[in-house]
């Protein structure tokens, strides 16, 4: 029951400060969009040429120190790895591949959903569809192999580079780079912002909430635990919108977005398989990696090298829809998935039972 009640509190707290954030200065529907925070963090470090999305977003930063910080003092901080740590910077490239044509990570899709944005209903039944497809695997016997401890320097990378991200975004040098115009150019006040993911950071460590691993559990074990603190997240940021007057339903006219119903679906089908063969949603391999994981902090690298790519080579989509050459990597980040799923399938289990559930997503 307590544990219950964590995951419906967590939710619902992450569901108000996505608004709040919204509220504070962030672009509109960008109250907390992992993937493009990070992808703003990319551009902040020089890593793609897009003017428009260069931040050091300090909620990103928060969530590392915050989850690292619960962990440590609650003796749950382990350095540990070897399971796939490649493959995983693969997957994590691959997801914001699918992020970037959708415009959002699973989290900004809840958060677009309840401000009436049904683009994002149409990224859901894709994000789903992507989670079915890698249950299937997962029923098959999909494993990237299993993690051991390693030299517990390793686990101090994620909260060492967000100390660093932070001092940047504060003393702002030179070589950084700051967006003047577009979503980069919107933010709330760094302090608030490192609050913000502080707490997130906190909540999602302790409660393990992630968007794919409570759709995963209720379909394949029909679990709702996790799903709750998902219901919770959008029910409270709905309330929130409908208060702030940030409301808007339909399809057009919607912040950052675009309405390309296929690719949005495509896109978030891709964040759903990829986050199921990773074993967590962007956000939670953002805190699985700050607990001392260093194959979560591979795939959070393989994303920032994903969303410099996307936008280095033109691929990642905008207001104005998705462009050619993002409809193709698109397809074959989608076949990349299948391949190393395919190739990841240790022992074929019999039709109807069940693998085992990777336990990376609720440690």
């Amino acid at each position: 029951m307590e544990e219950k009640k964590l995951i419906i509190l967590s939710g619902a707290v992450i569901g108000i400060i996505g608004v709040l954030l919204v509220y504070f200065g962030n672009a509109m529907n960008y109250g907390i969009c992992v993937a493009c925070f990070i992808r703003d963090i990319a551009g902040g470090l020089g890593l793609h040429r897009a003017e428009v999305v260069q931040y050091l977003r300090p909620e990103v930063p928060g969530f590392i120190l915050g989850a690292f910080l619960v962990a440590l003092f609650s003796g749950e901080f382990r350095a540990r790895g070897g399971s796939s740590s490649l493959v995983r910077f693969f997957l994590g490239f691959m997801v914001m591949v699918g992020a970037l044509i959708f415009l959002g990570c699973p989290l900004r899709m809840v958060l677009r959903l309840s401000a009436g944005d049904l683009n994002a209903l149409v990224g859901l039944g894709g994000f789903i569809a992507g989670i079915y497809i890698g249950i299937l695997f997962l029923r098959k016997g999909f494993s990237l192999g299993r993690y051991h401890n390693i030299p517990s320097v390793n686990g101090y990378v994620m909260p060492v580079l967000a100390i660093i991200l932070v001092v940047f975004v504060l003393v702002r040098p030179a070589y950084i780079h700051f967006s003047e115009a577009g979503p980069g150019s919107m933010y709330a006040p760094v302090l608030v912002s490192l609050m913000a993911g502080l707490i997130v950071g906190f909540l999602v460590q302790r409660s393990r909430l992630c968007m794919a691993g409570g759709i995963r559990d209720l379909i394949l074990i029909k679990d709702s635990h996790l799903f709750l603190g998902i219901l919770s997240l959008f029910v409270l940021a709905l309330i929130g919108n409908l208060a702030f007057g940030y409301f808007n339903l339909g399809f057009a006219d919607q912040p950052i977005a675009h309405s390309d119903g296929l690719w949005n679906f495509i896109g978030m089908m891709i964040v759903g398989l990829g986050s199921i063969l990773l074993g967590g949603c962007p956000l939670r391999q953002v805190i699985m990696g700050s607990e001392g994981d260093s194959d979560s902090a591979f795939s959070f690298f393989g994303m920032l090298v994903g969303a410099a790519f996307m936008h280095n080579f033109g691929l990642a989509a905008s207001p104005a829809g998705v462009t050619i050459n993002g409809k193709i990597a698109g397809v074959i980040a989608l076949v990349t998935l299948l391949a190393i799923a395919l190739k990841s399938i240790e022992v074929t289990l019999p039709v109807g039972v069940p693998g085992k559930v990777p336990s990376r997503v609720n440690e």
